[in-house]
């Protein structure tokens, strides 16, 4: 096993991050038990990453398995757990809005978590495309458990999110019969296939400005606006995008701020270039008020 201490941009809280990260608790590859991060990883016989936080500068990353010396422990972190993300200008943003402010203030610490690759960002966003969180969560749950790898750590069992060869090589009929529609199939395959020939390179996407990025994403079936703006923001980190046109935004900006009178369109615009945190931050308000995570107790200019 491989383990070292590395440096986070404070305020950082694990515990926000990794559960935005996870989205549900019914999440089965990225684990969380209130105080340590889990996720397997790697083909064949899978690695193990732990993460738990120590100071609230620093946290505790390990490796544990086949891929422990070759992995970037500080890279994966970062990247999943934006660790390194200065927030700085939507805190300070956030303020002007009277409803959002005290969630933001709540939720110091919190980051804009990243899915370590493009193939299972664009998994997550097609899934979850025009159903509920829970009815997304519960689908992509079963597809997880009957292809995946699982281990036990401990009294945990956690799954290798599974690869795209993988979904690729699956019959259509059998991914109808865990919950996803015929489009949702022919997208995910077809995604897949874009990703194994090379035509959808995180690589090649990665440099492209925001309005490219979107653009080279929509080519591709099954991800339309909406769906990119997802990938964009939870693949690639672009904090200067919102995913619009959404239902369970829509439901949680008017249940967070009491009101249908909301202007998205101008409520963005103050948000400025760290505008897509408001998604995270609608995320914990939601997860908060059903109990799954628990927000600072907070006043005004704190």
């Amino acid at each position: 096993m491989h383990a070292t201490t590395l440096a986070v941009r404070p305020p950082f809280r694990l515990d926000l991050t990794a559960n935005v990260l996870r989205r549900l608790s019914t999440n089965v590859v990225d684990t969380f038990d209130g105080a340590v991060y889990r996720r397997a990883f790697g083909d064949g016989e899978p690695s193990v990453l732990t993460v738990e936080q120590i100071a609230p500068d620093r946290v505790r990353a390990s490796v544990a398995g086949p891929l422990a010396a070759s992995t970037d422990a500080g890279a994966l972190v970062g990247r999943m757990l934006g660790t390194g993300v200065d927030l700085r200008p939507f805190t300070a943003a956030a303020e002007a809005v009277p409803w959002l402010a005290p969630i933001v203030r709540g939720a110091l610490g919190v980051k804009p978590p990243r899915y370590p690759s493009l193939w299972e960002a664009c998994v997550n966003a097609i899934v979850y495309q025009q159903v509920s969180i829970h009815a997304a969560g519960a689908i992509l749950r079963r597809v997880i458990e009957r292809h995946a790898v699982g281990l036990m750590v401990g009294a945990e069992r956690l799954h290798v999110f599974p690869p795209p060869q993988t979904l690729l090589a699956a019959e259509p009929a059998a991914l109808r019969g865990l919950g996803l529609s015929t489009n949702k199939v022919a997208s995910l395959q077809a995604v897949a296939q874009a990703i194994l020939t090379g035509s959808l390179d995180e690589a090649h996407l990665s440099p492209l400005p925001t309005p490219a990025l979107m653009e080279a994403l929509v080519a591709h079936r099954g991800i339309g606006p909406w769906t990119a703006a997802v990938i964009a923001l939870r693949g690639f980190g672009r904090l200067d995008l919102f995913p619009m046109n959404d239902s369970g935004v829509a439901r949680s900006i008017r249940d967070l701020s009491g009101t249908t009178e909301v202007d998205v369109a101008a409520l963005l615009a103050q948000l400025g270039a760290q505008r897509g945190m408001l998604y995270y931050h609608l995320l914990l308000g939601r997860l908060a008020a059903r109990g799954d995570v628990e927000l600072a107790a907070t006043g005004p200019g704190s």
